[in-house]
Parts: C-alpha cells; sequence; structure tokens
C-alpha cells in the first residue's frame, strides 16, 4: 500500500519530466530540419544584379549574390552562453508548468462524490466517526486529509475542532502552493539574464570598436547587437508566460483552500460537542411531543 502511494505521488513529476523531454527533443529536433532546410534554401537563393549598377569608381557586383538568410537555430546558435540558462529554465518551467496543472486538478484535491456523500451521511446519521474516518484515510486527495484531521475531534468542543481542521488546511495550503516559487523564480530570473545578455552582448560590440578600426565597418558590431537582441528577447519569451502561469496557479490555489476551509466549518458544524448535543436535545423533545 505505501509503495503505490509512493508511485502514485511521484506520477504527476514523472509525467511532467517526460512530457518536457519530449517537447524540448521535438522542438530541438525541428530547430535542426529548420537550420538545413533553410542553409540548403540559402544556397540556391540567388539575386540577379546587372553589372551597370555598381557605381563609378566601384568594382561591378557579383551577377548572383546569395540572398543572406538566417534559421531559428542559427538564431539559438548566435544567441551566445547565456542564452543557454535561459533555455534550462524555459525547460524548468515546462516541468513544473505541467506538474502543477495535473496537481491542481479540482477532482484531485476535492473529489466532489466523496466529500457530498459523506458529509450527507453524516448528516443524516447514517455514518459513525470510524467508518467516517476510515473513509478519509483510504482516500489520499488534500481535503480528505482536512477532514479526517476533523472526524479525529469527533464530539469535542468546536473550537478544538475547528482548530484541528486549521492546522490540517495550512499543510495541505502548502503542499498545494509546492513548486509555485520555482515558476515565479523563472520569471524574476530569466529577464535579468537577458538583461545580461544584453550588457554582455553590448560590451563586445563596443570592444569591438575599440580594438578595431571599425568605422564604416557595422559587420564588426552586428555579432554583438545581434547578441544583445536574441537573450533579451529570449528572457521576456520565458519569462513572460511563466508569470502568466505563476498568477493562474496561485488563483487556483486561493480558491481551493477557500473551498476546502469551506467544507471543514461545515464538518465543525456536524460531529463538535455542541453541535451533537443540540442535536440529540433536538431529537428528545421531538420524541416527548411524539409521546
Amino acid at each position: 500500500m505505501r509503495t503505490r502511494k509512493m508511485v502514485a505521488g511521484r506520477s504527476p513529476a514523472l509525467t511532467s519530466l517526460l512530457f518536457a523531454v519530449a517537447v524540448f527533443s521535438a522542438v530541438f529536433s525541428t530547430g535542426a530540419a529548420w537550420a538545413q532546410s533553410d542553409g540548403t534554401a540559402a544556397s540556391e537563393a540567388t539575386v540577379q544584379i546587372p553589372t551597370e549598377s555598381a557605381g563609378p569608381g566601384l568594382a561591378p557586383f557579383s551577377e548572383e549574390a546569395p540572398i543572406p538568410t538566417k534559421s531559428l537555430w542559427d538564431m539559438v546558435l548566435a544567441g551566445g552562453p547565456l542564452l543557454i540558462p535561459i533555455l534550462v529554465g524555459s525547460f524548468v518551467l515546462m516541468i513544473f508548468v505541467f506538474e502543477r496543472t495535473v496537481s491542481l486538478r479540482r477532482g484531485r484535491v476535492i473529489p466532489g462524490p466523496l466529500v457530498k456523500r459523506l458529509l450527507l451521511q453524516i448528516r443524516e446519521d447514517q455514518l459513525g466517526r470510524e467508518p467516517a474516518l476510515e473513509r478519509c484515510e483510504e482516500n489520499s486527495s488534500h481535503v480528505a486529509k482536512v477532514l479526517a484531521a476533523g472526524l479525529r475531534k469527533w464530539g469535542r468542543p468546536a473550537v478544538e475542532v475547528e482548530q484541528a481542521i486549521l492546522d490540517e488546511g495550512e499543510r495541505a495550503a502548502n503542499v498545494l502552493r509546492r513548486y509555485l516559487r520555482v515558476i515565479n523564480g523563472v520569471a524574476t530570473v530569466c529577464p535579468l539574464l537577458g538583461l545580461l545578455g544584453t550588457v554582455w552582448g553590448m560590451m563586445e560590440a563596443f570592444n569591438a570598436i575599440a580594438t578595431s578600426s571599425a568605422m564604416g565597418r557595422p559587420e564588426l558590431l552586428a555579432s554583438g547587437i545581434s547578441q544583445a537582441l536574441l537573450t533579451t528577447a529570449a528572457g521576456l519569451f520565458v519569462a513572460i508566460p511563466a508569470l502568466i502561469f505563476y498568477l493562474f496557479f496561485v488563483g487556483r490555489v486561493d480558491r481551493l483552500v477557500m473551498d476546502i476551509d469551506s467544507l471543514g466549518q461545515e464538518l465543525v458544524g456536524l460531529i463538535s460537542g455542541e453541535s451533537l448535543q443540540d442535536k440529540k436535545a433536538g431529537g428528545s423533545s421531538r420524541s416527548k411531543k411524539a409521546a
């Protein structure tokens, strides 16, 4: 039973890792294919330039000049070393986004049939403490753990039952918020890496100006400026979806925590000592009236 629970608990992370590896493999294979096809197209694509178009005193143009093209794969390679941690950040983002998408499903956190049937049977006195607790312990959802903590205080004062539910609910909320800091970290760090790549590329560009006669030779500056723009674009390209996913998951966790707390408060009103005494007093009064 323990092995089965361990495997079930690790399955979302393992599935998300395999999913991210598959997506990245597809992206890189597609990029390599684009690089090969674009290189072939660049070698075949030519433009006819008449020699008469050359200005006076200048050498005539070549009759067939290749049109310069650049594939997505070449752009990734031209991004420089700082593009590697940005790609790693995107890989990490895909893993944890997929894992949180699976783990934060409502049916996984708050299974509706279990909760509705459990509370209904307790309300109608069809389920006692031990059967209800056993049913919750058999379920691995977060709401079942919270309700089980309250059921262990069956018949105690409402303050004790509520405190037990709040303590377990806090632990469940911490588990639900797991890995959200990683997503937020990707959203925060990737733009900084892109900015660092921009500064690094501009340093290389100005270094080319300082160490060579770069006046009138823009090709010496193109590499540094291209690296600066590519790293900035890559950092933003990863950080914007990461921030969107972070805000989405935070909102979902807050809604789930509020729903769990509402169900816990409903359970307090059913199993606390005060509620049981009121129910017993109401039953005895009805029996006296019937007599």
